[in-house]
């Protein structure tokens, strides 16, 4: 080989060194003690980490540490820390600073300014893209929320909404009573054939016992069509759905520790969850006169009723 074809290669040999060496070295994974589909869960997004490090992380069970030298013992020689769920956050917010740290599995709050990381929030952009492949006719999005606790996604819903040109209607409501009126306001006024109800991540205004069979019931009878941050509510018989894709969430909140770990710049905050599935009730789409072709149905991750 030429000495100029040295200096060509050169590059290339530089960067595959320079990854081996960020992918041997250790990443640790806090996540709770967890039981039954929640496991699956965990088991999913440690598989998505390794997948993207191409390195075993070390896995820790928060809920068997004893105490804070126990946890800088298990961390030791740890380049990055992923903590997972609210457990797993309290647990990375004492440890020494300086140590790159990602958060996930955790809803958007106050607490999470301060962090990196990634919620558990659907990003509303990627919901009301699919809302505009599937139903191209609709020109706004009517929702209920609870102002204290759903505020952050309302803010980051009115923004997706304006950009992709959809009028976007919030009722605020503080509990049950408030809820149902808040939506019997919204259903009275309603036209399927341009409106769409969204359900966001919201236990108040989205409570599975009471709200949420009245809303299934009225917007069957009023051909409204109805979307969700909640692959559960598909099954129930919502329009559809997106839901965690948990390998490529495993993928993403790598990434972003090795960002961190090799001192890039990131700007603080939990950023919405864009690592997602999506679902579809197609008993629900026939009964609004949507008839999907096979390549449309394709595009959704899961069909229900299942065959």
């Amino acid at each position: 080989m030429t000495p100029a074809a040295v200096l060509r290669l050169l590059p290339v040999l530089l960067l595959c060194l320079s990854g081996r060496l960020a992918h041997g070295q250790t990443l640790a994974v806090l996540h709770p003690e967890l039981n039954g589909p929640y496991r699956n869960v965990v088991s999913e997004i440690l598989q998505g980490v390794e997948e993207q490090t191409r390195s075993r992380p070390r896995a820790i069970v928060v809920g068997q540490l004893a105490d804070g030298s126990e946890l800088r013992a298990s961390l030791k020689n740890s380049k990055a820390v992923i903590a997972l769920g609210r457990q797993g956050m309290k647990v990375a917010a004492t440890l020494e600073a300086g140590t790159p740290v990602v958060i996930g599995g955790v809803n958007p709050g106050a607490e999470g300014e301060q962090l990196n990381g990634i919620s558990m929030m659907p990003d509303p952009a990627l919901l009301f893209g699919l809302l505009r492949n599937v139903l191209p006719a609709v020109r706004r999005v009517m929702v209920v929320y609870h102002p204290q606790t759903s505020e952050a996604q309302i803010r980051l819903a009115r923004d997706a909404a304006r950009a992709q040109g959809l009028d976007f209607s919030a009722l605020e409501a503080t509990d049950l009573a408030s809820a149902a009126r808040a939506y019997e306001a919204l259903l009275s006024t309603a036209d399927g054939r341009r409106d769409a109800l969204w359900l966001p991540q919201d236990a108040t205004t989205v409570e599975e016992t009471t709200i949420l069979p009245m809303i299934l019931k009225e917007s069957w009878s009023r051909n409204l069509p109805v979307f969700s941050s909640s692959v559960l509510h598909v099954k129930k018989g919502v329009l559809f759905g997106m839901y965690p894709n948990n390998v490529q969430l495993g993928h993403d909140l790598a990434q972003l520790a090795t960002a961190l770990q090799n001192g890039e710049t990131i700007r603080r905050g939990l950023t919405p969850l864009r690592a997602l599935s999506s679902a579809l009730n197609t008993r629900t789409a026939s009964h609004l006169g949507l008839h999907l072709s096979t390549a449309q149905q394709r595009q959704f991750d899961a069909i229900f009723p299942e065959l």
